[in-house]
């Protein structure tokens, strides 16, 4: 073999890492910018659902495939971009949302949220609700209703972070992948 052959295959082959490398690294982009993205959980608002430090994938293509829907887990952009929240969408825009005696109505019909059977039960074992009484509100036009699970102690919709506009919304999550003791589906 030619030393001129010799430098050819190593081009030749150097040439062929660079492009599998490149190809990985736009693949590496374009699933975690469009498709799917892990995120890390932080804080108790969402107990007993999710707890802090568990890490779950967010699912980025309900943008593209589908609408949010009442009850998803949804990540939320924070008026900095780099502060996210994990709160359950209770409100899309133009539904009237109320709470009373602790049981979440929306337009008016009640709404069964099994996922806080055991907040209640500690809530009413305080001598307090889970969710203190509010509304009827009625979401603006382009706007999300969100709370936490844990409604004692959430920042969300009610008090303080205000409402989300589509564009806020980075995705849904019904995965946690981490801790890998902790893997599970999430039910919606």
């Amino acid at each position: 073999m030619t030393t001129i052959t010799k430098t050819k295959k190593k081009k030749s082959e150097l040439w062929g890492w660079i492009k599998a490398i490149l190809i990985a690294f736009i693949a590496v982009f374009i699933i975690r910018n469009f498709l799917f993205a892990p995120y890390i959980v932080k804080g108790s608002s969402m107990d007993p659902t999710l707890h802090d430090t568990e890490r779950v994938f967010v699912n980025k293509t309900v943008d593209y495939f589908g609408d949010y829907k009442r009850g998803q887990i949804i990540v939320l952009d924070g008026e900095e971009r780099s502060t996210h929240y994990v709160k359950r969408l209770i409100g899309l825009p133009g539904d009237q949302i109320e709470m009373k005696n602790d049981q979440l109505y929306v337009n008016g019909q009640k709404v069964e949220e099994p996922y806080l059977s055991s907040n209640k039960k500690k809530a009413a074992a305080e001598g307090t609700l889970l969710t203190p009484d509010f509304g009827p509100l009625t979401v603006p036009k382009g706007k999300y209703f969100v709370m936490g699970d844990n409604r004692q102690n959430s920042m969300d919709s009610r008090n303080g972070l205000g409402l989300f506009t589509k564009s806020d919304i980075q995705g849904t999550t019904s995965f946690v992948f981490y801790p890998f003791q902790e893997v599970r589906l999430l039910n919606q």
